[in-house]
């Protein structure tokens, strides 16, 4: 390969480089920095002429030995575009076969299901639902931790999320079920590596989640107090002013009524604030016994119907570029010493 030809080899490389970059700074305008489409479509022209200018000059050296980085390019195109396939495939199928927690409570006693001591950390990259991971898991052994927390975890559009919004908890069924839903949010800026205080941050933030549902429902039990109160005031009025004569008389029956009323509400109010405080107690034992972090070991399968590009694309390449790449575990800094791996086969 002579000099002229390395040269062309180079210019084209780093040419379809610069216009690649030039579209991705487009789109990161478009959809991180909400950008006008003014403002995008100028910065586009400005600077795609003179990049389309360069490859145009670089065109003339193909038949010298240009041609080999517009191979290189689409091998890596294809690539990213197989990755991102099967990627997709997969989280379509974690869409579609997502396992109703009624379900799995109903298989309950057919399969002899048991809560163990601790905290289950089952990590997917659903927001909503419970992945199929975790009802394949329950049904060869069907056992779970005390406490049951979904962990996914996200990249928002944002440089950087906060320490005091990064986690956001939600309730997955009812309070006996004792399960929870954690969606930790990370900036594009933001480095992952929090393992180190992890478990007592989640702890912490769902023992804070369960104290504020306990105010929520005390403020939204003495709304409805107040309101039925007024209800019963305003129908006294009316009671009084038809009967004067049973005023003293209808007036002592309601007081009596009102201290029954109170001695009642207040008797559950202090059964309400004792299961929630046995709740929080319970979460900080299950704590103390020991967190598991339950991560999916899937592998795509194309279907038995597909064609024999789909095939080469999910069975050959794609498990290729699985096997390769980091595994979840290493990605999320999981200790291995808490770690459970549930392998499945995903029929995309």
């Amino acid at each position: 390969m002579n000099f002229d030809c390395f040269s062309g080899f180079v210019g084209l490389a780093v040419t379809t480089v610069m216009f690649v970059t030039t579209c991705l700074m487009a789109l990161v305008m478009i959809i991180v920095w909400k950008q006008r489409i003014i403002s995008v479509v100028a910065f586009v022209v400005f600077f795609g002429s003179v990049e389309l200018l360069y490859i145009s000059a670089c065109v003339y050296k193909v038949p010298e030995g240009g041609w080999i980085p517009l191979v290189l390019s689409f091998i890596f195109m294809a690539v990213m575009y197989i990755w991102n396939y099967g990627t997709m495939k997969k989280h379509d199928f974690d869409m579609e076969n997502k396992v109703s927690m009624n379900r799995i409570l109903a298989l309950g006693p057919s399969l002899g299901m048991v809560r163990v001591p601790g905290i289950g950390l089952v990590y997917s990259n659903l927001v909503t639902g419970v992945p199929a991971i975790f009802g394949h898991f329950v049904t060869n052994l069907p056992a779970f931790h005390q406490v049951l927390v979904f962990v996914c975890v996200k990249s928002v559009q944002v440089p950087h999320v906060s320490e005091n919004e990064r986690l956001l908890i939600s309730r997955v069924g009812l309070k006996e079920h004792g399960m929870f839903r954690c969606v930790v949010r990370y900036g594009y800026k933001d480095l992952q590596q929090e393992n180190y205080d992890f478990e007592n941050r989640l702890v912490s933030t769902i023992v804070q989640f369960v104290e504020t549902e306990e105010e929520e429902e005390e403020e939204s039990a003495l709304l409805l107090t107040t309101e039925s109160s007024r209800e019963v005031g305003d129908s006294s009025d009316i009671e009084v002013l038809q009967a004067p004569e049973h005023h003293l008389n209808n007036s002592n029956r309601k007081e009596n009524i009102s201290e029954d009323t109170r001695v009642i509400e207040s008797d559950i109010e202090r059964t309400e604030n004792f299961v929630l405080k046995n709740e929080s107690i319970e979460i900080l034992k299950a704590k103390e016994s020991g967190v598991a972090y339950i991560i999916g070991h899937s592998y795509a399968m194309a279907k038995k119907p597909s064609s024999i590009l789909k095939k080469f694309s999910i069975n050959v390449v794609y498990a290729f570029l699985s096997k390769n790449c980091r595994e979840p575990e290493v990605v999320l800094n999981v200790p291995h010493t808490s770690l459970l791996e549930v392998g499945m086969i995903y029929y995309v």
